[in-house]
């Protein structure tokens, strides 16, 4: 029996929930989750979207746009941790005594409430290994409930309300909100230098990881990433190791391909083979990625014939080298890639598909990263044939750190820079041709770029 906090007691006692940012990404398997247990949720949001439309499938009331009466008649508010303090709603439930609980208090009162918590931490591929986990438990009948960062096409969501004590839970660990959760099974698949303007230090960041893994009784991490087994050594728990080499638990032998379309290779185990797995997802990573997932899913209880089956089936997470659409042989896709490593693993993986002429077209997210990393973003970014940039998505933050795109552009060869996702959309249908691949990147809003340049090239608008 996992021991209770103060969020458990407080969401056990409640009936009626208002949850502010309701559409965001993080929010809505939440909602689904308390949805699917009987609790009477309203919700309000500022942007209309996908995510949106399915919250109001689910018959929750929406609000567009935040006022003080959104919060009238509820036992609790849950906001995302993109609210600000002084939004109306958290400014009126305060004023009439209603409590409130950020969304990563909320999740981790959640994953109390289940026996078998996979937890997928790392700085990269969370999204990916947590879609592949999934997809193999809902195929096999497991019935898991889910909260992914992107959404998963078998479901067509990025949660699910399963009936079984079994959860996947992406956890992040920006400002150490993973360490809310209570997983059961920790999945470690790298650790690198991110959210720097909070955890200061790479050692910071590997402690929090380090704490992270503790808290679960066994712990799947990557055999073949120095910062993630060195976080493990001071872990007494439960340790199995994947990764490509022979010296891991569950590893890939055989490996063919993974580059321009998809790879193929033998999953062993403990010198045994497990099961022959045939990828439809590309890039050397998602080798890694499967691996990881694999092992997951057979610590749970699937068979090595279940794990190939649905790893053969997963054709991506949204916003994971999604392709968008291909219009007079122009080929437009979206990635979620925000940090220089995950950057350089795209769009190298994007050069060796084939394509005459690769642009990235890349949206900073928070001035901070972007300062921080600047060398590095400027570095990767000369990677594709051509970098086209959007003004930096300053997010939560202030630009006290007087960054701009420019500084970025300034350092690419080549590259340019537009203040509107129109203007973008613009220049590559301007200069994109038959044979080119254009691969929107980053996690804010850059996706919208994307998908107007499909309505131009297609003559929409």
């Amino acid at each position: 029996m996992k021991q209770k906090t103060k969020s458990d007691i407080l969401l056990d006692s409640v009936k009626r929930i208002h949850m502010i940012g309701i559409g965001g990404s993080g929010m809505y398997p939440i909602a689904e989750i308390l949805h699917s247990e009987g609790y009477i949720l309203s919700g309000s949001d500022n942007n209309e979207t996908d995510t949106l439309a399915r919250v109001r499938a689910l018959n929750i009331p929406v609000t567009m746009g935040h006022f003080e009466q959104n919060v009238e008649g509820a036992d609790l508010v849950i906001y995302s941790a993109a609210i600000m303090k002084t939004n109306p709603e958290l400014v009126a439930a305060e004023k009439l005594g209603i409590p409130t609980m950020e969304r990563s208090k909320a999740l981790g009162a959640i994953t109390r409430r289940y026996n078998n918590v996979i937890g997928v931490c790392g700085t990269h591929g969370k999204t990916t290994v947590s879609s592949m986990i999934t997809q193999i438990l809902v195929e096999n009948d497991f019935d898991p409930s889910a909260v992914i960062g992107g959404r998963l096409p078998l479901i067509n969501s990025n949660g699910r309300a399963g009936e079984s004590d079994i959860m996947v839970c992406e956890s992040c660990e920006y400002v150490d909100t993973f360490l809310q959760l209570s997983p059961d099974v920790c999945v470690l698949l790298n650790i690198d230098c991110d959210h720097m303007e909070y955890f200061k230090t790479l050692e910071r960041l590997m402690q929090s990881f380090t704490q992270f893994a503790n808290s679960a009784h066994t712990v799947i991490v990557n055999g073949n990433d120095e910062n993630s087994l060195k976080a493990m050594e001071t872990v007494d728990k439960n340790i199995i190791t994947y990764g490509i080499t022979d010296n891991c638990d569950y590893y890939a032998a055989n490996i063919k391909g993974g580059t321009k379309t998809a790879g193929e290779y033998d999953l062993m185990y403990k010198g045994q083979l497990l099961c022959h797995v045939v990828l439809n997802v590309p890039g050397d990573h998602n080798i890694s990625n499967s691996v990881a997932a694999a092992a997951a899913a057979h610590v749970t209880g699937a068979t090595g014939e279940q794990i190939a089956s649905s790893l053969a089936n997963f054709k991506g997470a949204g916003r994971r080298f999604e392709i968008l659409g291909t219009v007079d042989g122009i080929t437009i896709a979206d990635d979620y890639a925000h940090h220089p490593k995950e950057l350089e693993v795209t769009l190298k993986s994007a050069m060796k598909m084939g394509y005459n002429k690769v642009y990235a077209v890349f949206q900073p997210f928070t001035f901070s990263r972007t300062k921080l990393l600047l060398d590095d973003f400027a570095s990767v970014l000369q990677i594709a044939d051509q970098a086209v940039l959007s003004e930096i998505m300053g997010s939560r933050e202030i630009n006290t750190y007087g960054i701009h795109t420019t500084d970025l552009v300034e350092k690419i060869p080549g590259a340019v820079w537009f203040d509107s996702f129109e203007k973008i959309a613009d220049y590559i249908v301007e200069n994109a041709k038959d044979g080119d691949l254009v691969i929107t990147l980053g996690c804010g809003d850059i996706y919208k770029a994307a998908k107007i340049m499909l309505k131009k090239l297609k003559g929409e608008c």
